[in-house]
């Protein structure tokens, strides 16, 4: 017989249905215990998140670096814990680093073809006008 073919008709009267699904109140309190820890986790972040908001760091690439690392730390214990991807099988994690690769792959075809303006073409940069080939901003 198998061992997960339990009906409520074949448990004891009075008895407790909790391990229907292989739980006992031992497991629910670790996992509780533990999505309580990533709670605390997420809440420490967004402190610090908030925190580094008062903070004057002069060089922008430095912020900017801080700001995704602590919203990257934030995502994988979203995506790890609460849409539990930690115990997920290795394909997932497979599709996850493609996509990874694709965006950066992406980002880089984009900075790349930056470079590459045509010559006599016109851009802007905030509020100056250059001209390609010319020393001077046209205002």
């Amino acid at each position: 017989m198998d061992s997960h073919a339990h009906t409520p008709a074949a448990a004891a009267p009075g008895a407790p249905t909790a391990v229907a699904h292989g739980h006992d109140a031992h497991d629910v309190r670790k996992d509780v215990k533990k999505y309580l820890l990533v709670f605390g986790a997420l809440l420490a972040g967004t402190i610090l998140t908030v925190f580094m908001y008062y903070i004057h760091i002069p060089s922008v690439p430095t912020t900017i670096a801080i700001a995704l690392f602590i919203a990257t730390v934030k995502a994988a214990l979203v995506a790890g814990f609460f849409m539990h991807l930690i115990s997920e099988r290795k394909a997932v994690y497979a599709v996850l680093l493609a996509t990874v690769f694709f965006f950066a792959a992406m980002m880089y075809l984009i900075a790349w073809h930056r470079a590459e303006v045509p010559t006599n073409s016109t851009w802007w940069e905030g509020n100056i006008t250059k001209k390609e080939g010319s020393r001077h901003a046209i205002r």
